[in-house]
């Protein structure tokens, strides 16, 4: 009869329990957490106020009532004033290609506090089922542009990737 034995190094057996406990806590953090994380990340704008508080946490304070708010239907079939729109979502993290021919909610907000404005200035949001799916800055000074939620300094260049050169009535229909 043959019998083996081994010798084991307590250090490596510890290194290799921490390493597999640090991977299981990792997959925990991931899977387990993620759904708080969701949370945070895409607030609850199912009332004014978290719509307001939407706007609030890009830096723009807002009227505390909408100026107005409507049911919009996101096209079924792009077309060019579209495309563009949805360049300019997708530069701020959204897409409105996934909500092709679904009825949105549409408030509009009036900034009180845009940089250098000399005519109102306008926060759309679009919501689908409490979600802000998309949405933009429209400013509707005779040079104004649509941009994204995030404040440009005043001394910014008044060309950025994050505008667009969508005429501000046809951002409104849409």
């Amino acid at each position: 009869m043959m019998v083996m034995t081994a010798k084991v190094d307590l250090k490596k057996i510890m290194l290799a329990l921490a390493a597999a406990a640090a991977l299981i806590l990792s997959l925990i953090l991931l899977l387990g957490g993620g759904s708080d994380t969701t949370q945070t990340a895409a607030p609850a704008v199912s009332s004014n106020d978290g719509r307001v508080q939407f706007l609030k946490d890009f830096g723009w304070d807002v009227t505390t009532s909408p100026v107005e708010s409507s049911q919009v239907k996101i096209p079924a079939s792009g077309s060019q004033v579209f495309d563009r729109y949805n360049a300019l979502q997708k530069n701020q993290g959204y897409d409105l290609t996934q909500f092709a021919g679904k009825n949105v909610m549409r408030y509009v907000y009036k900034i009180n506090n845009y940089p250098n404005a000399t005519d109102p200035v306008y926060a759309t949001l679009l919501v689908y089922k409490n979600q802000v799916i998309g949405g933009d800055i429209t400013d509707t000074g005779p040079k104004g542009k649509i941009h994204s939620f995030k404040v440009s300094p005043p001394s910014a260049s008044t060309t950025t990737t994050t505008e667009t050169t969508v005429p501000a009535t046809t951002a409104a229909a849409t």
